[in-house]
């Protein structure tokens, strides 16, 4: 997999507002966040296989992702009015770095459509 961004994240070579962190998932707040509440939450692990979902296996890790936008929504004050999750897959889909990552939104009513 291609360096990124998140890579050095991970790594703690440049700083991140992280709000939630375990041995294989890292959460840390948006720099251009779209809502009062805006966090990416990333698997730790860099493999080539976790760019995207597009095509791949990834249920465990996308399990313990969720249960980490979970955590995060009650500590942030918003599992009771709401949050979205998203994955953007794809050039057309809006991914913009190439390593598997969920957005959590909330803190204002989502609209729908979205995007």
């Amino acid at each position: 997999m291609a360096e990124t961004i998140f890579s050095k994240i991970i790594r703690k070579e440049i700083p991140a507002a992280i709000v939630f962190e375990n041995e294989n998932v890292l959460a840390f707040r948006d720099i251009n966040p779209a809502a009062p509440t805006h966090i990416l939450i990333i698997p730790k692990i860099e493999i080539d296989k976790v760019t995207s979902l597009n095509g791949k296996e990834h249920g465990a890790l996308l399990g313990e992702m969720i249960d980490a936008a979970n955590l995060i929504a009650e500590q942030e004050g918003i599992s009771e009015s709401g949050f979205r999750l998203v994955f953007n897959c794809g050039n057309d889909g809006g991914q913009e770095v190439y390593h598997l990552h969920m957005h959590l939104l909330g803190g204002r009513k989502m609209n729908w459509p979205p995007g």
